[in-house]
């Protein structure tokens, strides 16, 4: 059996919401009535986080109740900063009149600008915060999973907006953070260019996203997808492997070593034996974690003491050692190492390479390492190392040399 079976979602469904026209370029951009507003702060959602878990919707349909949690980047940001905006080409800064993305009020009235979500399920619309993603902290990856945490049975799937730039490490994340025993589909998505351009590519990942995240619901069970992943650029991918590999092209993400969980065309073709087994699995989410962590790269020629210093006299207290190859790495490190995991430094050998086995062990420093306590278990992208090295510091139960949600 070939690993991708294509799956028609909704039958032959319209598309179109009953009654809904599609919004126009025009009217995007009347919904941008916001740009000068700071991104980094949070936007008043349409309805009370007291009211959560409340339809505004016809109580009487059978589609799938989705979240949409807007968390910021690209996808909702304004278009101030465009010369000429039926081209949909970001402004140089050094030309006259550009301004900073900035963000934008139409989520609040998603449905308005992208009316064939309503086909799909009764989606409603939380921003949580709106944020540039290089100015996310681990707070707000412990937000994102508090809040998913507590809409966890009001919804049967959740969409989060996001920025690009770090959506790796928030995806890796929620999928570390809840586990695999959550049991429902979250679908991290964003874009390359804001909606209300002409050319922008959020109005499709935002429906593809939403397409994956109701199969389960939508296909009579056939597609069991439930589990923490971003959809971008016609594919959907598994959260804890992705790596962002372009800043331009509208395929951005990547996941080295896995195969796309789902390719979304004119069909949807379901990689079902790569989706994760949730089946009975204990829902224990953890939302607290040590983030004094940093990745160290080696570089040939580098002395260590010198370029770092004292790492565990600073507060840190875990590194992700990114070697060469299967874990080797050259010799001089190791009286460094020895010093620092003396003092408690916690040591996750990973490699740079984006895929393959890690085998420290066929190398003497490699094993020199092991022997000082580092761990090394089956290849992570740094993302997710990162993240789990924060929760191993946190809690003993997690466990580096073991895979929990498919992240290795």
């Amino acid at each position: 059996m070939a690993p991708y079976v294509e799956r028609e979602l909704l039958g032959k469904k319209r598309l179109r919401a009953p009654g809904a026209a599609s919004a126009s370029y025009e009217n995007l951009l009347a919904l941008d009535g916001d740009g000068g507003r700071d991104a980094g702060a949070s936007t008043p959602t349409k309805d009370a986080d007291a009211e959560a878990g409340k339809d505004d919707d016809d109580e009487s349909s059978t589609l799938p109740r989705v979240l949409l949690l807007h968390c910021g980047g690209t996808l909702g940001m304004g278009v101030e900063s465009c010369e000429a905006r039926d081209v949909g080409v970001v402004a140089s800064p050094s030309r006259p009149g550009y301004r900073p993305l900035a963000a934008s009020k139409y989520l609040l009235d998603v449905l308005k600008c992208i009316p064939e979500l309503a086909a799909f399920a009764r989606v409603r619309c939380e921003v949580l915060f709106n944020k540039d993603s290089t100015e996310m902290t681990p707070d707000d990856w412990i937000m994102i999973a508090r809040r998913l945490h507590a809409r966890r049975e009001s919804y049967d799937a959740f969409i989060i907006a996001h920025g690009t730039d770090t959506m790796a490490y928030t995806a890796s994340a929620l999928s570390l953070m809840l586990g695999a025993g959550f049991g429902k589909p979250v679908v991290l998505t964003g874009s390359q260019l804001p909606l209300a351009m002409a050319r922008s590519d959020a109005r499709q990942n935002v429906i593809d996203a939403l397409t994956c995240c109701v199969a389960s619901v939508t296909c009579g069970g056939a597609i069991d997808f439930r589990e923490v992943a971003v959809c971008f650029g016609g594919k959907l991918l598994r959260g804890n492997r992705v790596r962002k590999q372009s800043a331009t092209i509208y395929a951005a993400f990547e996941s080295p070593g896995f195969a796309p969980l789902a390719k979304l065309g004119v069909g949807v073709e379901w990689n079902e034996r790569n989706l994760l087994k949730t089946v009975g699995v204990e829902y224990e989410p953890k939302f607290t974690m040590n983030t004094n962590v940093i990745r160290v790269p080696i570089v040939p020629g580098v002395n260590a003491r010198q370029a770092y210093g004292d790492l565990y006299g600073r507060g840190v207290r875990g590194i992700i050692l990114e070697a060469f190859g299967v874990g080797n790495f050259p010799a001089a490190w190791l009286e460094f190492l020895t010093e620092q995991a003396e003092r408690g430094l916690r040591i996750y050998l990973s490699t740079q390479c984006e895929s393959g086995d890690l085998h420290p062990e066929l190398y003497a420093s490699g094993q020199g390492a092991l022997n000082l306590g580092a761990k090394s278990g089956p290849l992570m992208t740094p993302e997710c190392a990162v993240v789990k090295m924060m929760l191993a510091l946190e809690h003993e139960s997690v466990d580096l040399n073991k895979t929990v949600v498919g992240e290795a």
